[in-house]
């Protein structure tokens, strides 16, 4: 079946956004601590992700650049999935994925203002956008959400921030070494899981798990969500256009909302799902790099 997929990279890519679509369903009937769900995560991934990368062959010296670089990017994606956990504990795996997912907007004021990208037309229109479709998601009457609520914003916004981080500096390790992504992946997720023990054992948290239902939850995760959701996603991306890959890869956030109501019974309107419609296409909007420049219009 891997191998049909990875013959069709449409199919693949699907196939990995639906599977990493289940990550914040995972954590969040899991019952562990956003710290321990994270560490659980990229400890198990890096397992799965071992083999691969013996039978790459491809081993470099493990310089000082390469394991700076290694290191940050672990620290950025520690940071996120901690953020982003808690999230999902506050307002749910539907809305945490979706905020999460923001990072589009972080990155595209990271090519306008670092990389000097030229500034478009529909990046600018696309975050007001999305913003009103939050607001139609989470209710005007901001006042009334009780404060865990908010801390689950506030949360949802620092993972947007974090991710950017952890996928910038995943580029950068690309661009700058000659490791295999498999090697790569496999590193970063290793020396996460070293920073999250680390902050584990410091916090006094445990790291046994309660129930039998929490440990197949953080296998699931760290096997499909973790390793095999990715590997099908990156493999597949420089096979088909970016602006495809940018619409497919919103079926994750997307499926994670219904997942939460149809799982979770998250109470939600006609007003919450056209706001869920407004921010998914203003994340396409930011995503997409077809349309026209704001320098140019």
């Amino acid at each position: 079946m891997l191998q049909q997929l990875s013959n069709r990279p449409v199919a693949a890519v699907l196939f990995g956004a639906f599977l990493i679509s289940f990550s914040a369903i995972w954590v969040k009937i899991s019952g562990l601590s956003p710290t321990a769900a994270a560490f659980y995560r990229v400890f198990i991934g890096a397992m799965c992700l071992l083999l691969p990368s013996i039978q790459s062959g491809d081993f470099p010296k493990l310089t000082q650049k390469r394991f700076n670089l290694l290191m940050l990017c672990a620290a950025f994606f520690a940071l996120d999935l901690v953020f982003w956990h808690g999230a999902i504990h506050f307002i749910g795996p539907g809305l945490a994925t979706m905020i999460g997912n923001f990072q589009v907007f972080v990155m595209a004021a990271v090519a306008v203002f670092y990389f000097k990208e030229p500034l478009r037309l529909r990046l600018i229109l696309s975050l007001p956008i999305a913003a009103g479709g939050l607001y139609l998601i989470v209710g005007p009457d901001w006042q009334l959400l009780d404060a865990g609520y908010k801390t689950g914003l506030m949360l949802g916004l620092l993972t947007a921030f974090c991710y950017s981080g952890f996928l910038l500096s995943l580029r950068k390790i690309q661009a700058e070494t000659t490791m295999s992504f498999y090697n790569s992946l496999m590193l970063m997720s290793a020396f996460c899981a070293g920073l999250l023990a680390i902050y584990m054992v410091i916090k006094g948290e445990s790291f046994a798990f309660p129930t039998l239902q929490a440990f197949i939850s953080m296998l699931l995760l760290g096997l499909f969500s973790q390793a095999l959701g990715w590997l099908m996603i990156t493999n597949a991306m420089p096979k088909i256009s970016p602006a495809l890959t940018g619409l497919v890869l919103l079926l994750q956030p997307s499926l994670s909302f219904i997942w939460d109501v149809v799982i979770f019974r998250r109470p939600t309107d006609l007003i919450n799902w056209i706001g869920v419609l407004i921010t998914i296409g203003a994340i396409y909007m930011g995503i997409s790099k077809n349309g026209p420049s704001a320098k140019n219009n």
